[in-house]
């Protein structure tokens, strides 16, 4: 019965590794192909690791990483134990319905949702205006572009993310809180002691799992603004590799990045799941 998912599993996961080794070659998928395309050794390696635009990339993508990491975390968390103590089933449901609606949008939408008020000609910087006051134009600002995406990252999937952690909650006995309140433990002590705990194996399994994506920060999203801000403030590692292998052609320094952005990932999984071990929690696996 699990024949026809290995077979889809090994036809779109394995098959391609195949053409991993095009980092190797000066590959011409035109006029050569991959078995007759000439290798060059390190060569593509050594041209992406010359280029500066792969490292500004680089730390781009780690700072926006970094702050997702920072903000979009807590935000989700927040949101759960806000949507946990709501009492009634039916505004917990339309609660929960209303933060879940923009996961659904598509990246186009939502970054014309932010230009309406965060642009130049936004709502924000009418009003500014019409009162007196200098307007702004958040949308092509390169020194805030990284809070931008992450508060786009935000609004777009901080609800979808709840859904997680209120699995979690729905799992916590409640004999643990009416025992607590038995004890004297206030509400902010009850969610200390009970709540928290409750949610630290997955906060650190997503924590794990975000940690070795964190090459992976959205394409789309990035894409779609990369022109109002420039290519130095919000130049990724996925938008390089797009540039240079699709738009310039450069198939092997291409491919030559995608396996460095596969050895990192897998690196940082590895230590980030050792730290959750010495933490005391299970993360991705066990020894």
């Amino acid at each position: 019965m699990v024949l026809p998912a290995v077979g889809l599993l090994a036809l779109f996961n394995y098959v391609p590794l195949i053409w991993t080794t095009v980092a190797f070659k000066d590959y011409d998928p035109f006029t050569q192909g991959l078995w007759t395309s000439p290798w060059v050794g390190l060569d593509n390696f050594t041209l992406l690791f010359e280029d500066n635009r792969f490292w500004d990339a680089f730390a781009n993508t780690l700072g926006i990483t970094f702050l997702q990491l920072v903000l979009f975390f807590p935000a989700t968390i927040a949101l759960a134990l806000l949507v946990n103590s709501v009492l009634s089933e039916r505004i917990r449901g339309l609660v929960q319905s209303i933060l879940y609606l923009p996961h659904f949008f598509s990246w186009v939408l939502v970054i014309t949702v932010f230009q309406q008020m965060l642009g130049g000609a936004g709502l924000l910087a009418q009003q500014l205006r019409r009162h007196g006051y200098e307007g702004f134009d958040l949308m092509t600002d390169p020194g805030v572009f990284k809070f931008l995406v992450t508060a786009q990252l935000v609004w777009k999937d901080g609800g979808w993310g709840v859904i997680v952690f209120l699995a979690a909650l729905s799992a916590v006995s409640q004999d643990l809180y009416e025992a607590a309140a038995v004890d004297g433990a206030n509400r902010r002590r009850r969610m200390w002691h009970v709540t928290l705990p409750a949610l630290r194996p997955v906060i650190a399994l997503l924590l794990v799992l975000r940690v070795g994506d964190s090459l992976t920060v959205g394409f789309e999203q990035i894409l779609l603004q990369r022109d109002a801000v420039g290519p130095g403030a919000s130049e990724v590692f996925a938008t390089y590799v797009w540039w240079v292998g699709i738009a310039n052609t450069d198939y092997g320094i291409a491919a030559a990045g995608g396996l460095i952005k596969g050895a990192f990932s897998l690196v940082l999984v590895l230590i980030a799941n050792k730290v959750a071990h010495m933490l005391g929690e299970q993360g991705v696996y066990q020894k």
